[in-house]
């Protein structure tokens, strides 16, 4: 199988398009229970994520109620959530403020999460079921489609599924449980990495491959492939990191 990646559309920037419609590529935390706490929380990552609520801001909890619409019991074990994930931290009479990661966060944490990645993917080349690698395809189709168009936000919920994917694929636990931890805490960094058109570019143009290495069950592809995509979107979240006003 080889699938094309088409160039964005000219004139549209990264967030330019419409959100989708359809939630079940949304990222999840990997819990069932649909809690309200547990939906603000996701609503909060998601604007963690984007970048409408920036590393170091402080969340005013009757401000983000008011945004959210929710009381402020829900909201407080939200954040609670949040706190746990690594993405806010919660100080006695200062509130709660979204955590700001130094060069060697970001380095350790891309460091461990290509190996996470890269695990999955082997993995999944040998127990991955028909089902899943067509819903796989299917949602690559769809993410490239959102990058033909420039559409950023759209782009990056289904590329977090198509990952996610790739893990449950794997059938391992444990490796689950850490892939998601690790993954929360970098979400909004793996979203900005796309930032650079060229880089975003070359993004697409992995995850074609890695459809390909995936149907062909070729786990050592896959993992490389995977290895390289999160080391480079970690070295361009540093570059960016070192060039931008304190």
């Amino acid at each position: 199988m080889s699938l094309i990646v088409p160039a964005p559309a000219a004139g549209l920037t990264p967030g330019a398009g419409d959100r989708d419609p359809r939630r079940a590529a949304a990222p999840t935390n990997g819990s069932t229970a649909e809690t309200l706490p547990a939906s603000v929380a996701e609503r909060l990552r998601e604007l963690i994520t984007e970048g409408a609520l920036s590393p170091g801001a402080r969340l005013n909890e009757r401000a983000i109620g008011e945004r959210l619409g929710v009381s402020r019991t829900p909201l407080r074990e939200a954040l609670r959530l949040l706190a746990a994930d690594g993405l806010v931290t919660l100080t006695p009479n200062r509130g709660a403020q979204v955590v700001t990661l130094s060069e060697a966060d970001v380095r350790e944490s891309f460091e461990v999460m290509s190996g996470l990645e890269a695990q999955s993917g082997e993995l999944a080349c040998r127990a991955i079921g028909a089902g899943e690698l067509a819903e796989i395809k299917a949602l690559t189709f769809e993410m490239l489609a959102c990058h033909a168009r420039g559409d950023l936000p759209s782009y990056y919920r289904i590329n977090h599924a198509i990952h996610q994917r790739i893990n449950r694929a794997a059938g391992n636990r444990l490796l689950t449980q850490v892939y998601d931890r690790v993954n929360r805490r970098i979400q909004n960094l793996r979203f900005r990495s796309n930032f650079d058109q060229d880089k975003w570019n070359r993004a697409a143009r992995d995850h074609a491959m890695m459809v390909e290495a995936l149907e062909s069950r070729d786990g050592a592809a896959l993992a490389a492939i995977l290895r390289a995509h999160l080391l480079q979107k970690g070295e361009t979240v540093l570059e960016a990191m070192r060039v931008a006003p304190a």
